[in-house]
């Protein structure tokens, strides 16, 4: 195991309307991002929260996971 992962899991609501609405309030906040407190962090947050229940948001996070996957893969074979 990588020495950076972190081992912590995070509580997500059990019922789907109430991750639903985490998701979609999660995506609202992080497109105000420039106020204070919100922010785009809360974007691919609000996205990963959506995966679990909406077939695009699913797409969508798999496609992010292969782009930083592929990213990631150059970026260390340049290191060697």
């Amino acid at each position: 195991m990588n020495k950076k992962t972190l081992n912590k899991k995070i509580k997500i609501p059990d019922n789907r309307r109430n991750r639903l609405l985490l998701g979609w309030a999660l995506i609202v906040g992080g497109l105000v991002g420039f106020l204070p407190v919100v922010g785009f962090w809360m974007l691919p947050l609000g996205i990963v929260v959506l995966s679990i229940d909406l077939p695009f948001a699913r797409r969508l996070r798999r496609r992010a996971e292969v782009w930083w996957g592929r990213k990631k893969q150059k970026n260390g074979k340049q290191d060697d």
